[in-house]
C-alpha cells in the first residue's frame, strides 16, 4: 500500500519485501509491449518496474517525490539505464513527452482532494506524446477491501536484506466517506517500533470517469483485474488505460 512511511530510508528498504512483483507488474510490462517506447513510471518507488522496462529496451524515466525511495531505485542493478527525477505528479515539469505513463502500486489513491486529482491528471495528460496513454489502478470501493486491514488479518514477518526480519501489520482508522485512514506498524526489534499513518482515497468508477474526461482523456479502457477482465461490483481493481 502507498504510505508516507517510505520517506524514511529504513522503511523504504522494507518496501520490496512487502511488495514483490506480481500480476500487476506483468500487466504493465505487457502494456508497454516489445517496440521501444518512451515511458514514465510516476511514483516509481524503489524502481523495480522502471528498471524492468528499461531492460526491455524502453527509454524510461522514473519519478518519485521520496528521496529515500529514489536512493533505493538508484542502487538497484540496471538503474543506470533509467533517468531518475524527484517529482510529484501534480508538479511534474519535463520537456520529455511520453508514449506511456504508468502509476502503479495504487499510487492514485494518495490524491485525497479533488484539486489534487485534477492537478495530477492534468499534468500527466500534458506530458503524453500524441497517441500516448496513461495507465493506473485504484482499488474498487465496492469491495471494501479496507475492512480486512486489521492486525489479525495483515500480520506478517518479512526478511529485508541488510536489516533482517521485520514484523509488519496494518490497522484501520475511522472511515470518512471516500477517505480511509490506516497505520502501518513496523517492528524491527523489541522496543524498536515505528508506526506510520497514512490515508487513501477510494474513488468509484463513475467519479473517476468524470475526472478523466475533465483532464482531456477521450478514450478510456476499463478493467476489473490484471487478467483484463471487465469491471464489476466484485472486481478487486479499477484499472484505467486512457488516451
Amino acid at each position: 500500500m502507498p504510505c508516507t512511511a517510505y520517506t524514511d530510508p529504513r522503511l523504504a528498504a522494507v518496501y520490496d519485501s512487502l511488495n514483490p512483483p506480481g500480476a500487476d507488474s506483468a500487466f504493465y510490462l505487457a502494456l508497454a509491449g516489445a517496440a521501444p517506447k518512451t515511458v514514465l513510471d510516476m511514483g516509481c518507488g524503489t524502481g523495480w518496474l522502471a528498471c524492468a522496462l528499461a531492460a526491455r529496451g524502453h527509454r524510461v524515466t522514473g519519478a518519485d517525490p521520496s528521496p529515500a525511495m529514489l536512493a533505493a531505485a538508484r542502487a538497484r542493478p540496471g538503474s543506470a539505464r533509467v533517468t531518475w527525477i524527484e517529482a510529484e505528479a501534480a508538479t511534474l515539469a519535463t520537456e520529455t513527452r511520453f508514449d506511456l505513463i504508468v502509476m502503479t502500486g495504487h499510487v492514485f489513491q494518495v490524491f485525497l482532494e479533488d484539486r489534487a486529482v485534477r492537478a495530477a491528471l492534468g499534468a500527466l495528460r500534458r506530458h503524453l506524446a500524441p497517441g500516448g496513454r496513461l495507465a493506473f489502478e485504484t482499488r474498487n470501493p465496492a469491495v471494501r477491501d479496507w475492512q480486512t486491514w486489521t492486525p489479525e488479518e495483515t500480520r506478517e514477518t518479512v526478511a529485508v536484506p541488510g536489516i533482517g526480519a521485520v514484523a509488519v501489520h496494518y490497522d484501520i482508522g475511522p472511515v470518512e466517506g471516500e477517505l480511509v485512514p490506516y497505520e502501518t506498524h513496523f517492528r524491527f526489534a523489541e522496543n524498536d517500533d515505528v508506526v506510520a499513518p497514512s490515508v487513501l482515497r477510494f474513488m468509484g468508477r463513475e467519479r473517476l470517469a468524470g475526472f478523466l474526461a475533465e483532464a482531456g482523456f477521450a478514450e478510456v479502457a476499463w478493467y476489473g483485474d490484471w487478467d483484463r477482465s471487465p469491471p464489476s461490483d466484485t472486481s478487486p481493481e479499477i484499472i484505467v488505460v486512457a488516451g
